[in-house]
């Protein structure tokens, strides 16, 4: 007779089996739809999330972890069936908590919004996009009376992409972070800027596509179990450990776009490929958390892909990808400028020492558009205000303002604070990483990544979602989350870059 963990965990693999499914739609939304079929395609992800969730949160279930709990008795806690079923019982919890008529209507919302957004966004008509957003938000607002006790109505948004931090633990590192970075780019604003005209004539997005792809193979990127493609905003979809999908995009103003798009995003595929095959179709697939899921891209894009000893390898290969362009032009003053500070209007575009006063700002709007200090009919209003009040830059218009991100469209409110959180924990590992492989910089000079995937792989990648992040980065680094390398991090880079 199946012992009651095996019979729960064939059910969560058909629960599982069902959200691929759904992702899977949702990738081909993305990137492949023809623009008729955004109906269509939101009554079948309507279906498939319902399906998915009502599966998850049938009575047997928590009949099955009741049962399991007892067979395990006293389990090694840290175990990998102990914490599978912690990690399912919390999930259990959770999910219990929310209608499946609204995880349904939900997906329906979210895909139609998601489709809007994109003919808004090329528009850059906000008006046109409001009435689906103000569904998302309503419904936002509706899901946090699902979880009622909290010390904040955001904590409920916050927690399903980063469990076990609050609002007030996101304020605390904020406040930490802001004024360290608004004090740096003082003192850059103060120094001789750095030329990067040379970044802003034309490429041919071939090489670069070419180039990218040349990147992502030496990092690690299997081929085999991934697939890149084109999409209005980057983005990774993983069905499993064993199809990975990243994509990108080419822009004219932004041509280097597409080669950091890609790295980012390869940086996101490397951790899904990593994960244990043994956890697939579990609930312990995927990352611990998006902060830590962002702290690989991150890390992957700019700590090694931004870094002066990945270009000395690399830029003689760029070269020959896109001679004309790049002919005369020293590795030295391509670093620099692929390195330069200026406060920019895109968030994705943005340099590494202004990127959090992005996300800041739009954690920001979040909370006020939750706690209903915010209408929707004001968000472009109050998004051009804290874009001179953080940034000292106005948009033009809604396309490089207020619709520029795909996030809320797509239903991810609380998301956008992990984007921080990932850079932290990016500089945590890495410092970690170079401290017990003293010839990092050497390897990177070499075009070797092994090394430093190696070491992702065993302390990050391999454990998915068995701990939760806080316990993951102690794991790896010996403390919890902590602001103060990645702050040592961009003082010591842009201090060189700058001659502070």
């Amino acid at each position: 007779m199946a012992s009651a963990l095996d019979t729960l965990n064939e059910r969560i693999r058909e629960v599982a089996d069902l959200r691929h499914a759904a992702d899977l739609l949702e990738w081909d939304e993305r990137v492949y739809m023809p623009a008729g079929g955004a109906t269509t395609h939101g009554e079948m992800q309507a279906t498939l999330r319902r399906l998915a969730h009502e599966k998850f949160t049938g009575a047997d279930v928590g009949d099955l972890l009741g049962r399991a709990r007892d067979e395990l008795g006293s389990a090694d806690p840290d175990g990998r069936d102990a914490r599978l079923l912690a990690v399912t019982a919390r999930d259990y919890r959770k999910a219990t908590q929310v209608p499946a008529a609204y995880v349904a209507e939900h997906a329906q919302v979210v895909s139609a919004a998601q489709h809007a957004w994109g003919d808004a966004r090329q528009a850059s008509d906000f008006a046109a996009f409001r009435p689906h957003l103000e569904k998302v938000i309503a419904l936002k607002r509706q899901y946090v009376t699902f979880f009622p006790g909290g010390a904040h109505p955001y904590d409920a948004l916050l927690d399903d992409y980063e469990p076990g931090m609050t609002t007030a633990d996101v304020k605390a590192v904020f406040d930490v972070v802001r004024p360290r970075q608004i004090a740096l780019l003082k003192v850059i604003a103060g120094r001789p800027q750095v030329d990067d005209a040379l970044l802003r004539q034309p490429f041919p997005e071939s090489g670069l596509l070419q180039f990218s792809v040349d990147v992502a193979s030496a990092f690690g990127f299997d081929w085999t179990r991934g697939r890149q493609d084109k999409s209005t905003h980057p983005f990774a979809t993983a069905i499993g450990c064993d199809d990975v999908r990243i994509t990108t995009r080419f822009m004219d103003r932004y041509p280097f776009s597409l080669l950091f798009g890609t790295l980012h995003e390869t940086g996101h595929a490397l951790y899904e490929q990593g994960v244990a095959r043994t956890h697939h179709r579990t609930q312990l697939e995927g990352g611990a958390s998006l902060g830590v899921h962002e702290s690989q891209s991150r890390l992957w894009e700019n700590l090694v892909g931004r870094s002066r000893p990945f270009w000395e390898h690399f830029y003689p290969v760029l070269q020959a990808r896109v001679p004309e362009q790049l002919r005369g032009v020293t590795v030295d003053r391509f670093y620099q400028a692929i390195n330069k500070v200026e406060p920019s209007l895109i968030r994705v575009e943005a340099d590494e020492a202004t990127y959090n006063m992005h996300v800041m700002m739009r954690v920001e709007l979040e909370i006020a558009l939750v706690e209903g200090r915010l209408d929707v009919a004001d968000l472009p209003a109050a998004w051009n205000r804290l874009m001179e009040e953080y940034l000292g830059v106005r948009p033009a218009d809604d396309a490089t303002g207020v619709l520029q991100d795909i996030h809320w469209s797509a239903g991810l409110l609380g998301y956008f604070a992990t984007y921080t959180l990932g850079n932290l924990i990016s500089a945590q590992l890495w410092e970690r990483f170079a401290a017990a492989h003293p010839t990092c910089d050497a390897d990177i000079r070499r075009g070797d990544f092994s090394a430093l995937l190696s070491w992702l792989r065993t302390e990050v990648h391999q454990h998915g979602r068995m701990f939760e992040p806080q316990e993951l980065v102690r794991r790896a680094t010996g403390a919890p989350v902590d602001p103060a390398p990645y702050l040592r991090y961009l003082e010591q880079k842009f201090g060189e870059i700058y001659s502070l």
